[in-house]
């Protein structure tokens, strides 16, 4: 995949199949509307290319951060597996946030990105104030000459599936409605890190410590059961979400991590990506009364976690 970042001087030089968003999080209809995309490349033999912003137009346009279920390392990972040729990754500036509706179409998406076909949401929007959406792209069609396929919404019962609904499903620890909206398990990418090194020596616990980005968008601090992505291979584990409360910290701050016992994985992790997909809320992190009690129940954590999975695999 070939991806533009961090710059608004990029050309692709080849016709494309065209969708804008922000993907967060690659629930069912993102991947309703990519499935499209890649359908028209069958069929016509564009390359597929997906535009989204650096960051949320909202964090410019509000003046504050909010926290997404994908960050955009994630988000870029998500798209290259499934073959997505190009990823424009806008930088959103005031200059951008202005750019009229129209200019918008014609000068990113037909000059720049070569549009010949453009598959979007029923609720797309773009350009200054969000002006543009689909009825403009369907009067614009002829004029700079792509075809537009717009997208119904996916619905859960009478709902429309959307980053806001998985965020409130996850928010509440309802792990396992939020994977369903997702179509996938909820997962957290990141580079296994040194934790303070009293997994195994002292608990008997080898743990791979991920530190996720102040942008991810987390459940509820506790403990979990996992999958865990390592090298192309799939293991079962138990996962702590917290600030790991009973461990003596040195300055007195408590990081949050991302902590998981790999089950029946020997190697050093140290250095590699993974991804730790989340598929049960087990417990609340709690403190407890010292290291005996916090082996005793992580004992019991991952006996649980264990027969989950045996369970979760056969159905």
């Amino acid at each position: 995949m070939i991806y533009f970042e961090k710059t608004t001087d990029f050309q692709i030089n080849e016709p494309t199949v065209v969708t804008i968003g922000k993907f967060d999080g690659r629930h069912r209809g993102h991947q309703k509307l990519l499935g499209t995309m890649l359908d028209i490349k069958k069929q016509y033999g564009y390359k597929t290319a997906v535009f989204t912003f650096s960051i949320a137009p909202a964090d410019l346009v509000q003046g504050k951060p909010h926290t997404v279920i994908t960050t955009n390392l994630e988000r870029k990972n998500n798209l290259r597996k499934i073959g997505i040729d190009y990823l424009v990754e806008y930088p959103f500036t005031r200059e951008a946030a202005h750019m009229p509706a129209e200019e918008f179409v014609r000068k990113i998406l037909v000059e720049q990105m070569g549009a010949k076909a453009i598959v979007v949401g029923t609720d797309c929007g773009f350009g200054y104030q969000r002006s543009g959406n689909a009825a403009l792209l369907e009067r614009l069609s002829s004029r700079y000459g792509y075809q537009l396929t717009v997208i119904e919404k996916e619905k859960d019962q009478d709902r429309d599936i959307s980053s806001t609904y998985i965020r409130e499903e996850l928010n509440q620890g309802n792990i396992e409605k939020a994977n369903e909206l997702l179509g996938e398990p909820y997962y957290i990418h990141g580079t296994v890190v040194h934790g303070n090194h009293i997994g195994e020596p002292i608990l008997g616990f080898p743990t791979a410590n991920l530190l996720p980005p102040p942008e991810k968008h987390l459940p509820p601090f506790g403990v979990y059961v996992s999958q865990v992505w390592i090298d192309g291979s799939v293991y079962g584990g138990i996962t702590n979400i917290g600030r790991k409360p009973t461990i003596k910290s040195e300055n007195g701050i408590h990081p949050i991590g991302v902590e998981t016992f790999v089950f029946d994985y020997s190697g050093n992790l140290y250095g590699k990506e993974i991804e730790v997909g989340l598929l049960h809320f087990v417990r609340p992190e709690r403190k407890m009364s010292g290291l005996d009690e916090l082996k005793e129940q992580i004992t019991r954590d991952k006996d649980f976690g264990k027969a989950f999975l045996a369970a979760y695999r056969k159905g």
